[in-house]
């Protein structure tokens, strides 16, 4: 691509042509404040935050939207434009409840952070009228604070463009103007999917996971109950972050000593379920194939993908994996399998689980999710949480060991940690059915068109004398794509994999907050799935049926995969719901 050259604040810059000036000043290393934009989701250049000078123009300009052009010159830090932007920050602060000491994003608040750089004071600066909001906790996942929301319309882009549901934006206009949903409707009743992405793309404390800290806390301390935690894949790959550790770095063994200091009776690992989802739903392909069973087969690990399926697409949920997710197989075997050689009464094992999706908190309430009469899961935490409950109980986790998970639900092949990255599902289920269906061991276990962050993937591999034709969609805009070719009778595959959130669980709506300033110019979805590709490359074992104690579960207790016990706690159903 042919480059453009242009000054800013003097400095000789050469960018892409088709830049936009925020672009190239990043390349020359010069920071432009923003509030409002998010790449490819949210380019409206109406915060005003990113104003700058360029010369022979008559206004000033949103660097996050103005293309570059040849011999441009262009000024960012003037005087007047850092109290342009003071007093835009003035201007919002005024309708803002500036509680700060008490807000979950303190010290990792977007607009907070402006306010430091640009020497904003703790004033009352054009004090007025201001309007004032009930908090919205209608929803299973979260809280909506609009006393705290700053109208950049990032929550309201990431639901309408990158997951098609479009369930929030603005109401009424003028000073009035909020984000809600129509008619005034609680979230919950809505046909939200609880995914969280409002939450990752929010800038302040306007939008928050539901904490269920002090619950876990509760249980920990309560000698009739034992507690159990099981963190999911892609946790490992995020929780650094929060302890300051460059992103991209794998912290599992900290946080399995960090877990087992909270107090927690065991400590599991949800890369086991992964494997035994496996072991189940490369089976119901198979069997699917092989007796002209509904296809193609969709997986149904992603409850955010499936509560979509439920309430946009109700008339494919046949085509739905009847497997569990990994977070409900792992409390199904907990409180049945575990109980039983431990000699637990079911009611008496709490079964935590630490997620990167704020969807689990949904999933954990859901029907036909209690295969031991009680639910299989009775907590679900984000990764965000689990941070703070590490901080909460005094826990310094840099200076931590390196430790393992406990045995028995601790054991896990790297098939299991790849669940966590768009096309890891499908990859650790291609493992296992290939090696079943052909009888014969792979020479190589990596699959390699079905990886990377791309929105969709599709692939063909020749497998026991037929071709089989898989595609893989993340972000439910992309997944909108896929399902619709299927309703129409126009998709050929055998296997899709659907994950709700752009690039996978990596980056689900629980993980750590990331800052629009690395949003917009870091794939923090590959950064952070190289962690566990890199997990599953060091593994020993990296297939899903070698796992030795899936092997023993099924020996002991459920026979073998597909087996009417193994549906009993393994297997689940679905609901049409309405769109509201």
């Amino acid at each position: 691509m042919e480059n453009v050259n242009l000054k800013i604040n003097g400095l000789d810059v050469s960018a892409p042509a088709g830049s936009t000036i925020l672009e190239a000043a990043h390349i020359a290393g010069i920071k432009i404040p923003t509030l409002c934009f998010l790449k490819e989701i949210n380019e409206i250049g109406a915060c005003r935050m990113c104003i700058v000078e360029v010369k022979g123009a008559r206004n000033l300009v949103a660097a996050c939207v103005h293309p570059i052009n040849e011999g441009m010159e262009v000024r960012t830090n003037t005087p007047e434009l850092i109290a342009a932007r003071k007093r835009t920050l003035e201007l919002i602060l005024s309708d803002h409840d500036k509680k700060c000491l008490s807000c979950v994003r303190s010290g990792n608040c977007e607009l907070q952070a402006l306010c430091q750089e640009l020497g904003v004071a703790d004033e009352q600066y054009f004090a007025g009228e201001a309007n004032h909001y009930e908090l919205d906790t209608s929803a299973a996942h979260m809280v909506r604070d609009n006393n705290k929301c700053i109208l950049c319309r990032r929550c309201s882009a990431v639901c309408e463009k990158s997951q098609a549901v479009g369930v929030i934006g603005p109401n009424q206009r003028g000073f009035a103007t909020f984000i809600g949903s129509p008619f005034d409707m609680g979230l919950g009743e809505t046909s939200c999917v609880s995914c969280g992405q409002c939450i990752a793309a929010c800038p302040t404390g306007a939008l928050y996971e539901k904490d269920f800290v002090d619950e876990v806390l509760a249980a920990v301390e309560d000698p009739a109950k034992h507690v159990v935690v099981q963190p999911a894949p892609s946790v490992r790959a995020a929780l650094g972050e929060e302890f300051g550790y460059p992103m991209g770095t794998d912290v599992e063994g900290k946080m399995a000593a960090a877990l087992r200091r909270i107090g927690f009776d065991k400590v599991f690992d949800t890369d086991y379920s992964a494997d035994l989802t496996i072991m189940e739903e490369a089976h119901e392909f198979i069997e699917r194939v092989q007796n002209g069973g509904v296809l193609p087969m969709m997986t149904s690990c992603s409850p955010g993908w499936v509560k979509y399926c439920e309430h946009y697409f109700p008339d494919l949920l046949d085509h739905l994996s009847s497997c569990k997710s990994p977070q409900q197989m792992f409390g199904a075997v907990t409180k049945t399998y575990y109980a039983e050689k431990m000699g637990l009464d079911p009611k008496d094992i709490v079964c935590v689980s630490v997620m990167p999706c704020t969807a689990k908190k949904f999933e954990v309430g859901r029907d036909d999710q209690d295969a031991a009469g009680v639910p299989d899961v009775d907590i679900s935490i984000t990764t965000r949480e689990l941070a703070r409950l590490i901080r909460k109980v005094g826990i310094d986790f840099r200076s931590l060991p390196e430790e393992g998970f406990d045995d028995p639900l601790g054991e896990s092949t790297g098939a299991g940690v790849i669940f966590g990255a768009t096309g890891g599902v499908m990859e650790a289920a291609l493992r296992t059915a290939v090696e079943t269906l052909t009888g014969e061991e792979l020479a190589d276990v990596e699959f390699q068109e079905v990886r990377g962050t791309d929105g969709i993937k599709e692939a063909t591999y020749h497998v026991a004398d037929m071709d089989v034709k898989v595609a893989v969609a993340s972000g439910l805009s992309n997944a909108k794509q896929i399902l619709e070719k299927v309703r129409a009778g126009e998709a050929d595959y055998h296997f899709i994999e659907i994950m709700c959130c752009p690039g996978g669980c990596v980056n689900g709506g629980g993980q750590p907050q990331v800052h629009a300033d690395v949003r917009n110019f870091e794939d923090v979805r590959a950064i952070r799935a190289k962690v566990l590709y890199d997990n599953d490359a060091a593994k020993p074992l990296r297939k899903s049926h070698d796992n030795p104690s899936i092997k023993k579960l099924y020996e002991e207790y459920l026979g073998e995969p597909g087996s009417e016990k193994a549906h009993h706690v393994l297997h689940t159903s679905y609901v049409k719901r309405s769109i509201n």
